[in-house]
């Protein structure tokens, strides 16, 4: 049993607050990674991290071992640069 909840980072909300914004939806984990993001149809994992953060080994061992794509992002920007272009570069 976990003692303390996961902190989130500080940026997390805006960046959050910018994917709805552009009509993605959003659902927050704990693991493996932040943001289970969808946007027309397609679906983004998403690590987000504040600019000084880093990932843990578990996160790291994750991306190496995951077989989808896995984004790190630390602002707006980042985020939905990662779900617009990837989503125009499938179409």
């Amino acid at each position: 049993m976990r003692r303390y909840g996961n902190r989130r980072d500080a940026n997390e909300q805006e960046i959050v607050d910018a994917l709805e914004a552009i009509g993605a939806t959003v659902y927050r984990l704990d693991r493996p990674c932040d943001l289970l993001v969808g946007y027309r149809a397609h679906n983004f994992l998403i690590e987000v991290k504040a600019p000084t953060g880093r990932l843990t080994r578990g996160q790291r061992e994750f991306m190496r071992t995951w077989k989808g794509q896995v984004r790190v992002v630390e602002n707006p920007e980042d985020a939905i640069d990662v779900v617009t272009h990837s989503y125009l570069s499938k179409s």
